[in-house]
């Protein structure tokens, strides 16, 4: 992981981006990290987007809890319980 203190970054965001090379880039205040450029793959903004939002990543987590202190539904289940006829795609 490469670290750059920010009165250091002169160069454009644009040559950082590219020159990410699959590993993110931290930014530093007196050495403590405040910022990061991250390579993205395989996502959209959207994704990008839940995968930030504190809010998302809480229901996240207490959807996890749940599911293992309860267990869930399988799809075969949930196809038992619905009236919802196959796919005649």
């Amino acid at each position: 992981m490469k670290q750059i203190e920010i009165g250091d970054a002169t160069h454009p965001l644009a040559e950082y981006a590219r020159g990410l090379h699959n590993e993110p880039l931290v930014v530093t205040v007196d050495g403590r990290p405040v910022a990061a450029l991250m390579p993205i793959e395989n996502a959209d903004a959207e994704t990008v987007s839940l995968s930030t939002n504190p809010k998302f990543l809480a229901l996240i987590e207490r959807s996890r809890a749940r599911l293992q202190a309860e267990g869930g539904v399988t799809g075969e289940e949930l196809r038992r319980t619905l009236p919802v006829e196959p796919s005649r795609g």
